[in-house]
């Protein structure tokens, strides 16, 4: 497959954000008139996926929106990409390959590897590797402080970023690897915010917003967000997709976002605490 070369251009690049609150919608090129309790110079936006790939090609122009805007961006990529060989020849070093592959995408987008995490979670079966536990000999999974699960590496990671916004896949998607990524990450966030485990770090002291994109399923609520850039970030997005040389299936998938144009879709979710006083009043 011939790699696509990057676009060189001296189109200007603008963004533009669109909020929908019900029937009404509010456009604007500054991000902090659309975004939620926005904080000018203190935005920290974490992006959040099962496999690497999954941040390009399902936010891949919220990212870009994000880097142009200044923001400080994070990515944590939580399993191995063992499990994406398409061929028995790359079948043990195809972690390896996909590795370096994501860090060319990224830098394609403008991330510097310093800001991206590698979990390193076997690929394909994060439903076996959620929770916490104490690492033993027999461990299979990343330790880290003496444990290891899901929640063990997401709430360090939490503490470490202190994100002011998380970008998490659709907990409606077809890969349980997606799911596991936005159910673990939630609970993570509880844990964050409180005293326990202290070895993983100090507590958040604020809860961060949370925010779903899609990648092969929709949403399970109609989406609040939407991102528009020109076509010389939509280019780059594209240019990045590109990195991932060895997934045979990547022509499709740029295919698909090359017919949906320069626009994204971004659902905003809430931390729901159970409030008996909600409850109470259905009763009265």
């Amino acid at each position: 497959m011939a790699v696509k070369k990057q676009v060189k251009t001296t189109e200007v690049r603008q963004v533009t954000y669109d909020r929908r609150t019900g029937s009404r919608v509010k456009s604007s090129v500054k991000p902090g008139d659309i975004w939620s309790d926005w904080q000018e110079g203190q935005e920290r936006w974490l992006f959040m996926s099962a496999h690497d790939d999954d941040i390009v090609s399902g936010c891949g122009l919220t990212f870009l929106a994000a880097v142009e805007a200044g923001i400080q961006v994070f990515a944590g990529i939580t399993t191995n990409g063992k499990m994406g060989y398409c061929s028995p020849k790359v079948k043990k070093t195809i972690a390896k390959v996909r590795e370096k592959e994501c860090l060319d995408s990224f830098r394609i987008m403008g991330l510097d590897k310093s800001r991206v995490y590698f979990l390193g979670f076997d690929d394909g079966s994060l439903n076996l590797q959620g929770g916490r536990r104490f690492a033993t000999a027999s461990a299979t999974g990343p330790v880290l402080k003496g444990a290891t699960g899901l929640q063990n590496s997401y709430t360090w990671l939490l503490r470490t970023v202190r994100p002011t916004r998380i970008f998490l896949p659709s907990i409606t998607d077809l890969h349980p690897d997606h799911r596991m990524t936005n159910s673990e990450m939630v609970i993570s966030i509880f844990h964050a915010q409180g005293n326990i485990w202290p070895e993983l770090g100090a507590p958040l002291e604020k809860i961060p917003y949370l925010y779903e994109y899609p990648t092969y399923s929709n949403f399970i609520a109609p989406p609040e967000l939407r991102i528009r850039v020109t076509g010389e970030l939509c280019e780059r997005r594209l240019d990045a997709i590109y990195a991932y040389k060895s997934q045979e299936q990547i022509e499709l998938l740029v295919e698909a976002l090359r017919q949906t144009g320069p626009i994204e879709f971004i659902r905003e979710m809430k931390f729901d605490i159970f409030d008996s006083s909600a409850c109470n009043k259905l009763f009265k």
